[in-house]
């Protein structure tokens, strides 16, 4: 029987495979997609994912991010990053890095789906693999977490992303973050010659109209090739808890609330590590209160941010409100490091 069998081959499960392996637990995970797996993905990792990937031993190549701004037309807030960089990476170079990682450590990756979860006071099998724990991290969207009836609901309310590439040369070093009345555009560099460009919406449109609400953003793109749209939605997914016996749910299948404040990759990344800390402990339990505390900072700022943008009224202030403020603007990007 081996130790933790991991539901998804994504960042969050690669990364708990790997976490897994350093603590000297054998681990296997199943994923039906072959590696590289791209996705709609901001590709901005913060600070202190860049952090959780070193202390995996995973360096992805990508564009050094010093910081975060905020673009309102002729209006802009900016905050650096005070004590290292972020990173802007393509999801499939992110991906690759952690599979190969993850391969030399001795993990063991099975193709096919986890299907149904049994549990035995000592063990869970799922994919025709018995091992102590599973860890599930198979996306927004779990079928771990569904089967097991942890959802709660409200997961249609949630705003949806788009994503695309255009290949053009990067303008800025930092994730630009365009904000409208309908919702966001966000330009992270990821590579030489190559940006991403991801919006964020309550409204079910194409990406052309998306854009469109973003004149200066479009005039500076227009041209410029591109890659196809990658979406993911709705965002916002509510979950009743993570540990149900021997299963742990870590990354976006926990629950997630929105990608504005770009976190995703350093939250699954946290979240990852937490829960292999606890069953290495042989204290599941705990994993509740930890994920409660890594997520706690980012999911008040997301809400307080949302709130605020919800309302055309107020979504006008967002960025002059910032610009005005630096000290203010400058400690809610530092609590992203």
């Amino acid at each position: 029987m081996i130790d933790v069998l991991v539901a998804g081959g994504g960042p969050a499960g690669l990364a708990a495979a790997v976490h897994a392996r350093l603590a000297g637990l054998t681990a296997v995970v199943v994923e039906p997609r072959t590696a590289p797996v791209d996705k709609a993905c901001g590709e901005g990792v913060m600070p202190g994912g860049v952090a959780s990937l070193r202390a995996l031993g995973v360096e992805p190549a990508g564009r050094e991010l010093r910081g975060i701004r905020y673009v309102d037309g002729v209006r802009r807030a900016e905050a650096p990053f005070r004590d290292r960089p972020g990173l802007g990476v393509r999801r499939t170079t992110l991906h690759h890095a952690l599979h190969e990682r993850a391969l030399g450590l001795g993990v063991r990756i099975v193709p096919g789906k986890v299907g149904e979860v049994g549990q035995t006071p000592d063990s869970v099998t799922a994919a025709g693999i018995t091992a102590r724990w599973l860890i599930a991290a198979d996306g927004l969207h779990s079928p771990v977490r569904r089967h097991l009836g942890l959802e709660l609901p409200g997961g249609t309310r949630g705003r949806y992303g788009l994503r695309r590439h255009y290949r053009v040369p990067a303008w800025t070093d930092f994730v630009e973050v365009h904000w409208s009345s309908q919702g966001e555009a966000y330009v992270t560099p990821v590579a030489d010659g190559l940006v991403g460009v991801a919006v964020l919406s309550r409204a079910r449109r194409g990406y052309d109209e998306h854009l469109a609400g973003f004149p200066a953003l479009t005039a500076a793109l227009r041209g410029a090739p591109a890659t196809e749209v990658r979406g993911a939605g709705p965002l916002l997914q509510r979950v009743r808890r993570r540990v149900a016996g021997r299963v742990l749910l870590v990354g976006d299948a926990a629950g997630y609330v929105d990608a504005l404040t770009g976190e995703g990759i350093a939250l699954a990344l946290a979240t990852a590590e937490a829960a292999v800390r606890c069953v290495a402990a042989g204290r599941p339990e705990r994993y509740e209160r930890e994920w409660t505390l890594v997520t706690r900072r980012h999911r008040l700022l997301t809400r307080a941010l949302l709130a605020a943008s919800s309302r055309p009224c107020t979504a006008r202030l967002i960025v002059p409100v910032a610009s005005r403020m630096p000290p203010v603007f400058a400690a809610a990007v530092h609590a992203l490091r």
